[in-house]
C-alpha cells in the first residue's frame, strides 16, 4: 500500500509540474527568438537565418530562411561535402615522377623525369609543411619523392626534368579575378602547386609558373641528395603516356584535406578541391566541371538547388539560403570527419577570437563566411537541454566587423536554450545522440 501511494503521489507531482515546465520552456523558446529578433537585422541589410533542434525536428526560428544570398565561405561546406562524399575520407591525391629512359649500372639515369601533379594542394618541402599544416599531419614532400628516386639507385641524371599541371586546367584564378591569380585565392592555382605557389613563406610573391617552379625545386632537391645534373634543365611538358613510375607521394587523407580547408577557411585549398572534383568526375579539372559536379551531388543527396560556381565563395554569383545550408548541416551531422573539420567556437580557426569566454566557447563548430559586405555563421551547437541546434545565419549588404559580435551572441543564445518539453514529436531514431562538437 504504501508502494501504491508513492507511485500514486510521483504521478500526481508530474502532472502537476507539466505545465510549469511546458511554461518555462515556452519562456526559453521565447528568449531565444527575442535575441535573433534583435540582433539580426540591427545593422541593417538583406538577412536570413534559420534554427533547427535536430533532436526534435522543431524549427526554433526562422526568418526568410529561403531566400538565396550571397554565402561566402559557406559555399565551402557545399565543396568539402561533395569532396567527402565523391573521393572517400581516406583518398588521396598523388604527385608522381615518371621517367623516360633507361638507369645503366652505374646509376647514370640517361632520359627524362617528370614531376607530374595530382592537384595536392598541400605538397611541398618538408620545412614548409610542417610549418604551415603541423607535424602531425603526414605530408607529400619534394624530399619524400627524391628519397624514393635515391632509393632506387638513381646517381645522376643525364636529360631534362618537367613539370606537368595538365591533370588541372591552366587557370590560376577563378572568375572574379579573370581567372589570374590574386591575394584573396591565397595563390595561383595549378595542379602542380609547390608550397602553396609562393616563393616566400608569408605568401607576398607568387611563382610566375608553378609547375616550371616545381620542376626547379626537384633539380635542386636532387642535387642536395647528391644526384649530379649536369646544369639546371627544368622545363615544363605532358608526361608522355605509358611513361613508367618512378617514385610517388600521397596526399594527407580528404578527412584531412577538408580539415586544412574548413577551420581556417582556405581559398586556395576550396578551389583546388573543386578542380580536382572535375578532373576525377566531371571529365575536366576546372573550375566549372567541379562546380557542375558539387551541384548535381547536393541535389542528389540533399535535394537542394543553390547557385554554385566555385569552391570558396568568393564569387558574388553563389546564392545559397539558409534552408539550404542547414539541409547540408543536418545531413552531414553524423559524418564525423566533416563536423570535425568545422571551426570551434573560442578555440579553432576562423572561429579563435569569437565567443571567447563565453558559454558558447567549446560549444559550437561553425563554418563563418566574409566577403566585404557578407557575413555568414552556419553550424552546430549543443544547447543546455542536451540537444543540438544546427543552425544558418546569411547577411548580406552589411559591414562583416559590425555582424560578429551580434552572431556571436545568437550563438551564445542557441547554448543556452533549455527547451526539451517542446519538442513537436516524438525524437526520431538516434537523434538522442549529441553531436560530438569536440
Amino acid at each position: 500500500m504504501r508502494r501504491l501511494i508513492a507511485v500514486v503521489a510521483a504521478v500526481a507531482a508530474a502532472l502537476l509540474a507539466g505545465p510549469a515546465v511546458r511554461i518555462a520552456a515556452a519562456s526559453q523558446l521565447s528568449a531565444l527568438r527575442k535575441v535573433f529578433a534583435k540582433d539580426l537585422n540591427a545593422r541593417g541589410g538583406t538577412n536570413g537565418a534559420l534554427v533547427v533542434d535536430m533532436n526534435t525536428g522543431q524549427t526554433l526560428y526562422s526568418f526568410k530562411d529561403q531566400i538565396g544570398r550571397m554565402p561566402a565561405s559557406n559555399e565551402k561546406l557545399y565543396t568539402t561535402a561533395t569532396a567527402l562524399l565523391r573521393f572517400g575520407a581516406n583518398a588521396q591525391l598523388q604527385t608522381t615522377v615518371y621517367g623516360v629512359g633507361s638507369l645503366a649500372k652505374n646509376g647514370t639515369f640517361d632520359g627524362s623525369l617528370y614531376l607530374h601533379g595530382g592537384g595536392d594542394p598541400s605538397f611541398g618541402s618538408t620545412t614548409f609543411d610542417n610549418y604551415f599544416y603541423g607535424t602531425d599531419v603526414t605530408h607529400a614532400t619534394m624530399q619524400s619523392l627524391v628519397a624514393q628516386l635515391v632509393a632506387g639507385g638513381i646517381k645522376s641524371i643525364n636529360g631534362d626534368i618537367y613539370g606537368d599541371a595538365s591533370y588541372l586546367d591552366a587557370a590560376t584564378g577563378t572568375e572574379p579575378y579573370h581567372y589570374q591569380p590574386s591575394f584573396d585565392l591565397g595563390s595561383p592555382l595549378s595542379a602542380l602547386d609547390y608550397n602553396r605557389g609562393w616563393t616566400d613563406l608569408d605568401g607576398y610573391y607568387f611563382q610566375a609558373n608553378p609547375p616550371l617552379y616545381a620542376a626547379q625545386q626537384l633539380v635542386l632537391a636532387l642535387r642536395t641528395a647528391g644526384v649530379k645534373i649536369p646544369k639546371n634543365r627544368a622545363f615544363t611538358g605532358k608526361t608522355p603516356i605509358g611513361a613508367p613510375a618512378l617514385a610517388s607521394v600521397s596526399s594527407p587523407p580528404m578527412s584531412t584535406l577538408i580539415a586544412l580547408t574548413n577551420t581556417p577557411s582556405d581559398n586556395f585549398f576550396a578551389e583546388t578541391l573543386i578542380k580536382d572534383l572535375g578532373a576525377r568526375f566531371g571529365g575536366r579539372g576546372s573550375t566549372a566541371a567541379g562546380a557542375a559536379v558539387v551541384r548535381a551531388e547536393v541535389a542528389s543527396q540533399f535535394g537542394i538547388h543553390p547557385e554554385i560556381y566555385d569552391g570558396s565563395g568568393l564569387s558574388r554569383s553563389d546564392s545559397s539560403s539558409p534552408l539550404d545550408i542547414v539541409t547540408v548541416l543536418e545531413h552531414m551531422a553524423s559524418n564525423t570527419d566533416f563536423v570535425e573539420s568545422l571551426a570551434i567556437a573560442g578555440e579553432t580557426g576562423t572561429l579563435q577570437d569569437e565567443m571567447v569566454g563565453t558559454n558558447a566557447q567549446g560549444q559550437c563548430r561553425g563554418k563563418t563566411g566574409t566577403l566585404h559586405d557578407v557575413s555568414a555563421l552556419s553550424g552546430y551547437c549543443l544547447a543546455r537541454d542536451g540537444h543540438t541546434l544546427v543552425f544558418s545565419i546569411m547577411q548580406n549588404y552589411v559591414d562583416p566587423d559590425a555582424e560578429h559580435p551580434l552572431q556571436d551572441k545568437m550563438a551564445e543564445a542557441l547554448v543556452r536554450y533549455d527547451g526539451q518539453s517542446l519538442a513537436a514529436s516524438p525524437e526520431p531514431p538516434g537523434a538522442a545522440a549529441v553531436l560530438k562538437l569536440r
